[in-house]
Parts: structure tokens; sequence; C-alpha cells
């Protein structure tokens, strides 16, 4: 079949939804868009998925809200023609392929939103140009559970920006959009000042991700949070280096993590981040999910190696980061286990190695 975008409209709204990756963010996303009457075609590079959607639809189930909805689905492969607006959905480690396929069927006047976690933002742009790339930051909790079926376990922060901060029709329309799928959803001038913020509290998910505890738990336990702090002044460091100003969401405030903000504001937005993770169905990060069920590759290169890359860059130290890239490598390789003995290592190698959290602000 071939599915064609179209082109002229100035890309605030032609034409189908391309949805590029039809997992737990995509899949999510794109039915509540279908379900509001756009329309919308899923690209997977999972058969079975691309299967199960076009035979008998995508489901959307868990705690906030459950439904099906009927769509098209293709493999990479079957995709033909040029579209307005895509939303790229998949992990940030296919992020290059994805691209690959993807780059041709971008319209001469569309673009690309990355819904994705990391920075991918800056690889996309350098693909297909600054001016037809969007920002995007989310947050709420949600699987892929089997063919044709994402579990949408509890709302987030949903983001939208330009990467220059301006305010345009094209950004205006995707918060149009998002909004069908959260009508929290919010437009901002900072958007690397949230994906960055999300770096943050991603590392410390990547952490949680070595044990077998939920998400909840490992922030609440009182002598992992040290560690976790430290974790987060490294970044910190990096994030000020780049002249990034960093935002808040769902309890995660990066001032309570600034080297010198007072402890009991960092112990409170611990707290917060535990509330609002015991609030979701989602007790497990998608990290942990690779790890412990689906035994494949995460994204922790792709999303705390630039980490460890940019601070070196800067003379920046980032041991705990590191540390954790290795240990999950460990267990990506069956080198090693699930196992809260890997944070208590950590703790050890940031007592001997402590960060330099001196940094431009």
């Amino acid at each position: 079949m071939v599915v064609s975008g179209v082109e002229g409209s100035g890309g605030t709204g032609g034409g189908p939804i391309l949805v590029w990756g039809a997992g737990a963010i995509g899949g999510s996303v794109g039915a509540a868009l279908v379900r509001a009457g756009e329309e919308v075609i899923f690209v997977d590079q999972a058969a079975d998925h691309v299967a199960a959607i076009n035979t008998s639809g995508l489901k959307i189930t868990g705690p906030v809200e459950e439904y099906t909805v009927q769509a098209r689905a293709f493999m990479p492969a079957g995709v033909q023609g040029t579209f307005e607006r895509v939303i790229l959905a998949v992990k940030a480690h296919h992020t290059g392929t994805a691209l690959d396929d993807l780059a041709p069927h971008v319209a001469g006047n569309g673009f690309v939103v990355s819904a994705q976690n990391g920075l991918n933002e800056h690889e996309i742009a350098a693909r297909i140009g600054d001016e037809r790339t969007v920002g995007c930051f989310v947050n709420f909790g949600a699987d892929y559970l089997e063919p044709g079926i994402i579990h949408y376990g509890g709302r987030g922060a949903v983001v939208l920006g330009e990467l220059d901060g301006r305010r345009t029709p094209r950004v205006e329309d995707l918060h149009r959009l998002f909004s069908m799928f959260d009508p929290a959803a919010i437009v901002t001038p900072n958007i690397f000042g949230y994906l960055w913020a999300k770096l943050i509290y991603g590392a410390q998910l990547f952490a949680t991700a070595l044990t077998n505890d939920s998400i909840a738990d490992v922030l609440a336990t009182e002598r992992y949070r040290p560690l976790l702090t430290r974790l987060a002044h490294e970044i910190v460091a990096v994030a000020r280096a780049e002249g990034v100003s960093l935002e808040a969401f769902n309890g995660f405030d990066p001032r309570a993590f600034l080297p010198e903000a007072p402890a009991s504001e960092t112990a409170r937005s611990f707290d917060e981040m535990v509330a609002h993770n015991r609030k979701s169905a989602k007790s497990h990060s998608g990290i942990w999910r690779d790890l412990a069920v689906r035994k494949r590759k995460t994204e922790v290169d792709a999303q705390l190696g630039p980490i460890v890359q940019t601070g070196r860059k800067h003379g920046l130290r980032t041991p705990i980061t590191a540390g954790i890239i290795a240990r999950i490598h460990d267990i990506e390789e069956g080198r090693a286990d699930l196992d809260v003995a890997h944070l208590d290592e950590l703790n050890r190698l940031s007592d001997t190695s402590p960060a330099d959290s001196g940094a431009a602000a």
C-alpha cells in the first residue's frame, strides 16, 4: 500500500501522522491520536507486532484507560511516500538506524518529533536539519507487553518545544495533538532543560535497574540516597558546563540536586519522586524490563554515554555514571545478575573517587 503525506501546508498539519516505533511511547501516543480521529500510520521493526495491529488493532491496557484502535502498520521497508508530521519513538540506540530508513519519508516541509529518552534531537538535527527537528520530553509509564498490546501504567510529564525555543505554528499543532494523549501536555521555550533534567533522573533509573527492587523502593532507601545524589551532582555539573538551565517535572526538582542544595530539599525531592512512582502501575523502569524480562540491550550507551563524553570535553569526571554503564554492560552480557550489591559497590566507588562537581554556570 502506498501512503503519502500532503506537502505544501507549512508543516502545521497535513496528511496522516507517521509514528515510527509503535512500542511503549509510540504505541501509547499514536493510539490516543487514532482514538481522537487522527489518521496515524504505525511503523515498527517487529513483524509480529505489525501483523497484530493490522489484524486485531492496537490495544492499550492498564489502570489509566483501556481501549483498542484500528490502524495501519508497516515494517520499515513497506512504507512509501512522504509525511509532514513524523513522531520518532524508537529506543535511543536505534535512532541512527531508524533515520536511515525514515529520512526519505520526511516531506520537504515536514519535521520529526523525538518522543524518546536522551538527547536524540542532536542526532536527528545532524541528519535532517535543525529546522526539521522538534524536541519532545515524555515521562509517562508504559510498556510493550506483547504483539498488539501496550500497557499504559501511569501519567507523567509531556513537553514539546522547538530547538531554538520559538513558539511556532507547528509546535502549537503538535501541542494540540499531544493534548489528545494527555491534556496536561505543555510547550516550553527550554526543551533541553527538560531533556538534561531527564538525564539526571534517567541515570537514577539506570541505578535502580541494577536491582530487582522497584523504582520507588530504591529511591526510598536511605542508604542509597547519598549515592543517587552524588550521581545527580555529576550530571548537573556537566549540564551547567553546557549552559543548560534545568527544569523540574513529576516530583523531580533539579534544584534539589545542585551541589549547594540543602539536604532537606534533596530529601523532599526524593520523597516526591517516591510518591509519583508509587502511584504508577509501572513499578520498574523499561531499563529493568529490557534486562530482566526481554533480555536485550538497553539504552545505556545512548543515554548515559553522552554524559561521560561531554563531561570529558569540559574536564569533568563522572565515575558513578561510568560505573553504572559498566555494570549495565555486565548484566547485558551475562557476566553479572541484577543485585542490590551493585549499588553498594558504586557507593564504595563514589566514596573513594569523588566526582569534580565544579563547572561554569
